[in-house]
């Protein structure tokens, strides 16, 4: 126990340059976005950002130990909002502009999802000069980012609910990233990296826009909904020995009591987070 404390308390107080340096850029990048009316775009970004960075000290006190039940209804909440929204505001969208273009977006997105997820997987059994959790987290936030900054430009119409429901995997992600990073003896605060990632190029991207092609835009929305159908599934919490849930939570294959009722609060948190976005939708049609 003493060991670990003193761990905690090295990793806890110490600051990253690079997570503090991506703040200092959010916020530069949140002052031009306000001079060109790209407010929705940075509302998703703070909000992404304030997820990430709420959860970091919270992930941080919690490495001793982690309440299994809390974190499934993050991951639930979170992965049951964005395969709602995908499904709601992305596919018809794509498949309205093209058909099979916006079909071959959602299989390209899927596709592409599936190979960084892999990929970035066993570039975190690799000796690397840098945090390979930092790393991935960071790849992630930034190329939804670019997503999300994208769609908002082709359509500046689109509400926020879309956005919000999207980046909400944002705060149970850090949660367990911090929780890891700290147990490793590492300073949690790179993880600002990527909560900052997704307004460093959403803004930028949204700025730029695309060309008003309705092909390219049906690429474009297919493409997003088959990344983030991906980035749902993935989050979906998986209460089998081996999964996230377990690996953070610590618990073994001999607590099928627990692994049980975990199973049932994850088919509740799931159904309840893609149910609360029909209920906002429906709220504000």
């Amino acid at each position: 126990m003493g060991i670990t404390n003193t761990v905690t308390r090295t990793a806890a107080g110490a600051y990253s340059p690079i997570g503090l340096s991506a703040v200092v850029a959010l916020v530069a990048l949140s002052a031009f976005a306000l001079t060109v009316d790209l407010w929705k775009v940075t509302a998703i970004s703070w909000v992404a950002f304030a997820a990430m960075a709420g959860a970091i000290p919270l992930g941080v006190r919690a490495a001793d130990g982690v309440n299994a039940r809390r974190l499934v209804w993050g991951y639930g909440l979170a992965s049951g909002a964005m395969v709602a929204s995908a499904g709601a505001f992305l596919l018809p969208q794509a498949i309205g502009l093209d058909p099979k273009i916006g079909g071959f977006g959602v299989a390209a997105g899927l596709l592409v999802g599936f190979g960084s997820h892999a990929l970035g997987h066993r570039a975190a059994h690799l000796d690397l000069p840098f945090d390979a959790t930092a790393a991935q987290l960071a790849a992630h936030a930034l190329s939804a980012g670019a997503i999300i900054g994208l769609i908002y430009g082709a359509m500046p119409e689109l509400g926020l609910l879309l956005g919000l429901a999207i980046v909400s995997h944002k705060g149970p992600a850090g949660y367990a990233a911090a929780r890891r990073l700290v147990r490793e003896g590492r300073t949690a605060t790179v993880l600002l990296l990527p909560a900052a990632g997704v307004g460093l190029t959403a803004i930028p991207a949204a700025a730029v826009g695309l060309p008003s092609a309705s092909a390219t835009n049906a690429a474009v929305f297919g493409f997003a909904a088959g990344v983030f159908l991906h980035v749902a599934m993935d989050f979906l919490p998986r209460c089998e020995v081996g999964s996230e849930v377990t690996e953070v939570a610590q618990i073994s294959a001999g607590d099928h009591r627990l692994l049980d009722r975990l199973r049932t609060h994850a088919v509740a948190s799931t159904s309840l987070g893609a149910f609360a976005v029909f209920l906002a939708w429906i709220a504000l049609s």
